[in-house]
């Protein structure tokens, strides 16, 4: 360890230039800094930094990476009528959720660190940590398909005004990804939105379509397929009869549960065989990483266990109102569907971006499951609720945590 603590040293750049600021950020990774507090007074003192907290996340979203690459694959086949169980032509729907997956994550991190690198250098500081997580966020929240010159004009308009504005990583008073995902939707809605954007590989969903398929799956794939005497790629291949690629959300708005349950059964809407964005759909997984974060501490439990309260209960109203057949979808059916559980694990308990405070987290989080519920059920223009709610109590989150101080300051005054 000695050695290479070492041989990374003697590579270091001259301070303040471009190529520093790009050293200080690998040293850092790669090694703890020597700089601790002195001793004396009362001083928190933890290995833990923010790259090592951010690295938890990461870490903690890759269950919805494997999962979400490889549904890609399985609603690309599904749509083609081949391999329709779940683990059938596993090396082909894992190669074509790969070959869409990874262009979103490069291109993010390119044009997102990029930003970020060209700030620090010209602040003169250390590469901030915070995009880490942005940038692992993103690719997860966003169409398989989406035109990469979309996904970097947003990564650049989130990184930019959402952050860089307001001073960088810490000071940012929106969530970075869902800004990025919310000037998608309305700078360019047709692409994150209806039926035709869920399912990857083909120009349009309907029947009778061709496969978009290009040089990754044709040529790269399907000659290493080809050595091991494995199924290839068929770019003949065309969209059976029937198949509409519609998400349950979009089902449940147009004839209630019993239209989603004749198409996709209870244990593939939990289980994430559904159409939908990269990470939003398999619920277990999800919480899974939710553990990580609560077991590390990172994450807010009160955050996620409010806004499940949150959206039961608005979900509750709405069935005894039951004016629509979206309204009398079952709360715990309503749970199935969608991206709650991500928004609410991963984009909720954003710890810059969400209330500070114990009891206001605890509002912070039953106002997202509400609010989302609302914009979910009675809004048909936006397709979920969540990510304006969470931005929505993103700017509220100061003002209920002002409060709540001041409410505790008043309990202790009238004791005193």
């Amino acid at each position: 360890m000695k050695k290479l603590l070492n041989f990374v040293k003697s590579l270091e750049p001259k301070k303040g230039s471009l190529g520093h600021t790009l050293y200080d950020g690998l040293f850092t990774f790669l090694f703890a800094p020597n700089e601790v507090t002195a001793d004396g007074g009362v001083h928190i003192k933890d290995r833990i930094d923010l790259k090592r907290t951010m690295v938890i996340v990461v870490l903690a979203l890759q269950f919805c990476y494997l999962i979400g690459m490889y549904n890609i694959g399985q609603q690309h086949f599904v749509a083609l009528g081949m391999y329709e169980s779940f683990f059938e032509g596993f090396h082909l729907k894992l190669a074509f959720g790969l070959t869409k997956i990874l262009p979103l994550f490069i291109w993010t991190h390119l044009v997102g660190l990029g930003i970020e690198f060209y700030f620090a250098w010209k602040k003169g500081h250390a590469i901030e940590e915070g995009f880490l997580v942005s940038g692992a966020l993103i690719p997860l929240i966003m169409p398989p398909d989406l035109p990469i010159w979309i996904l970097c004009l947003a990564v650049a308009f989130a990184v930019f005004l959402g952050k860089e504005a307001f001073g960088g990583t810490g000071m940012n008073i929106w969530n970075v990804a869902l800004l990025a995902r919310a000037f998608v939707f309305f700078a360019y809605p047709t692409t994150i939105s209806g039926d035709q954007v869920w399912v990857a590989g083909f120009d349009q969903i309907m029947p009778g379509a061709v496969t978009d398929y290009g040089w990754w799956q044709t040529s790269f794939c399907n000659t290493i397929f080809e050595w091991f005497g494995w199924a290839q790629f068929d770019p003949g291949a065309t969209i059976v009869d029937g198949f509409t690629g519609a998400t349950p959300l979009a089902l449940a708005y147009e004839g209630g549960w019993s239209a989603v349950t004749d198409v996709y059964s209870s244990a593939q809407m939990l289980w994430g065989s559904i159409p939908g964005s990269v990470g939003e759909t398999s619920k277990p997984l999800i919480i899974a990483g939710a553990a990580i974060l609560l077991i590390t501490k990172i994450g807010s439990w009160r955050i996620m266990l409010s806004g499940l309260v949150g959206a039961a209960l608005m979900s509750m109203i709405f069935n005894a109102w039951g004016a629509t057949e979206f309204m009398t979808v079952p709360w715990y059916n309503q749970l199935l569907m969608g991206s709650f559980w991500f928004a609410i694990v991963f984009m909720a308990t954003d710890p810059v971006t969400a209330s500070a405070t114990n009891f206001g987290k605890v509002i912070y989080g039953i106002m997202i499951g509400m609010i989302g519920m609302i914009i979910r059920v009675i809004n048909p223009a936006y397709p979920e609720g969540w990510m304006l709610a969470i931005l929505f109590l993103n700017t509220f989150a100061p003002l209920i945590d002002h409060y709540t101080v001041l409410g505790n300051i008043q309990k202790r005054l009238k004791r005193a």
